[in-house]
């Protein structure tokens, strides 16, 4: 029998176990695991790039998308199990792009960090308007970088991150080459740490938003099991639920702010199924029974509602704010929209292939994501708008004085998701420099502050009611006022210079090639 031998063994680990290992750090750095940083994976990514040909990077790079969102995604098996590897497919193809478009000589340690980033913008916009989970970005939060997202947003994280992860890199080749004594791999090392410091030192100078006032608030969490599907004999059992949670609110209080679609009325006249247990839960008895809520604890009442349009051709997702006397007095709909979830895409093409679709999309929003209330100007992104740092972007230059996350993950499997959307709820209030009440029925329920610390998060299932003193704040962070662009331009004129020479060469070549007319 042949000895493979160690070269053998050193291409298996270069060729498959490197890349999936180096996707791996990065997916047990995010939440809920939280196990080291993202700069890791980063770091053995580009090393794992030096020195071959577009080939190999591209096919390394796309074995990291697999070690990376295949952990950090598998919660999606439970909602569609075959979308997921179709998902994860996608993905690899994209990061397979980002390994062809760094070099594999000394100017990828300057392009990857580019290129990983504008990857990252591609993946949280596209398709069907991006999927920002599982991003590195999350990972970082706590830590010494963080600092960045004021002036940069998050955009600007994923960037030190991957800066960080050359410096990575430079370590792992000073080891691989046994090169301690030379003076010039360090500097491969300084140089990105450096880098990193300056990025670091442009968030803590960035402008800050300031208190203007303080409010008394409380996030009603109902409780109840996790994994459930949406079933209308539950609709009262979920709304009881969180009546009888918001009676542990300790008075006084000037906000209460339930969860996401936790209102879930039928028509008033609606017929209750022979095989539910309870009478449907009316739209008028709902509003009524929010206004004595209201009107007991003297607070404004910020509800999750999910109905059918009047019209019946579509369903509304909102949040309502009401008054202590009652009034209803204003109203913000769902934008950012979960899909196949909450709209299906490409509907007539995918019915061919599923019966388990919605029936009906949610209609979008086009209003202000603010609510105009007596407790303040309430800036709201619901639920999986969350991940999305424009939404919150909006709410900030609509008013917003402090921003809402009513959510509902009940329906997930495992606890990934949650985890990651209360770290999104942190990155958020780092770039608005805003606090954020985020609500859930089932769990993670969470007030957290400007500086991203999270106060009194509750625990899956439980009924519970977070309470605390926020400031309702004014200004606008650098991260609010130019959004991605500071970050996407910079990155695109660093791939443009570093990749500009070699494709101008295979045009040129590619034109010299043709034979003379």
């Amino acid at each position: 029998m042949t000895n493979p031998g160690p070269g053998a063994a050193r291409r298996w680990f270069t060729d498959l176990l490197g890349p999936l290992l180096a996707g791996a750090l990065v997916a047990v750095a995010l939440p809920p695991w939280d196990l080291g940083s993202a700069a890791l994976g980063f770091g053995l990514w580009l090393h794992l790039l030096r020195d071959v040909p577009w080939r190999v990077r591209s096919r390394r790079s796309a074995l990291v998308a697999l070690g990376w969102f295949t952990p950090a995604t598998v919660w999606m098996v439970d909602l569609t199990a075959p979308g997921w590897p179709v998902v994860l497919l996608l993905w690899a193809a994209g990061h397979a792009l980002v390994g062809a478009a760094v070099p594999g000589d000394r100017r990828r340690r300057w392009v990857f960090p580019a290129a990983i980033t504008l990857a990252e913008l591609v993946r949280w916009s596209i398709p069907f308007g991006g999927v920002p989970i599982a991003t590195p970005a999350m990972a970082e939060v706590g830590t010494p970088s963080d600092a960045v997202v004021r002036a940069l947003g998050s955009p600007g994280l994923v960037l030190a991150t991957a800066v960080a992860g050359v410096a990575v890199a430079g370590l792992l080749d000073l080891i691989v080459d046994r090169a301690w004594r030379e003076r010039g791999p360090w500097i491969t090392v300084a140089a990105p740490v450096a880098v990193w410091m300056v990025l670091v030192l442009v968030g803590a100078v960035a402008p800050r938003a300031q208190a203007i006032d303080t409010l008394a608030v409380a996030v009603v969490q109902g409780g109840g099991p996790q994994n459930t599907r949406a079933d209308v004999c539950e609709n009262r059992r979920v709304f009881e639920r969180h009546v009888e949670a918001t009676a542990f609110v300790e008075d006084p209080v000037d906000l209460i702010v339930w969860p996401e679609d936790v209102v879930h009325p039928s028509a008033d006249d609606a017929r209750t199924p022979s095989r539910c247990d309870q009478p449907l839960l009316g739209r008028t008895e709902a509003g009524e029974r929010l206004a004595a809520l209201a009107a007991e604890h003297d607070a404004v009442l910020v509800t999750g509602w999910f109905e059918a349009a009047p019209d019946g051709t579509a369903n509304l997702n909102y949040a309502l704010a009401m008054e202590p006397d009652g009034t209803a007095v204003d109203r913000y709909d769902k934008v950012r929209l979960v899909p196949f979830g909450e709209f299906v895409p490409l509907r007539t093409v995918i019915e061919a292939f599923s019966d388990e679709l919605p029936g009906r999309d949610v209609r979008v929003g086009n209003g202000p994501a603010v609510l105009e209330t007596s407790a303040g100007t309430l800036g709201v992104s619901i639920s999986w708008e969350i991940f999305f740092d424009h939404r919150a972007r909006d709410a900030i230059l609509d008013g917003g004085q402090v921003l809402l996350n009513p959510t509902n993950g009940s329906s997930y499997w495992l606890t990934i998701v949650q985890s990651q959307q209360v770290a999104s709820s942190r990155l958020r209030a780092l770039e608005t420099d805003r606090w954020v009440l985020q609500g859930a029925p089932t769990g993670y329920s969470a007030v957290v502050t400007p500086e991203a610390e999270v106060r009194g998060r509750t625990d899956i299932s439980e009924a519970a009611v977070v309470q605390d003193t926020i400031e309702l704040r004014d200004g606008e962070t650098w991260a609010v006022r130019w959004g991605w662009w500071p970050v996407l331009a910079a990155c695109l004129v660093v791939v443009a210079v570093g990749r500009g020479p070699d494709l101008a060469g295979a045009v040129s070549r590619r034109f010299r090639s043709r034979p003379a007319p």
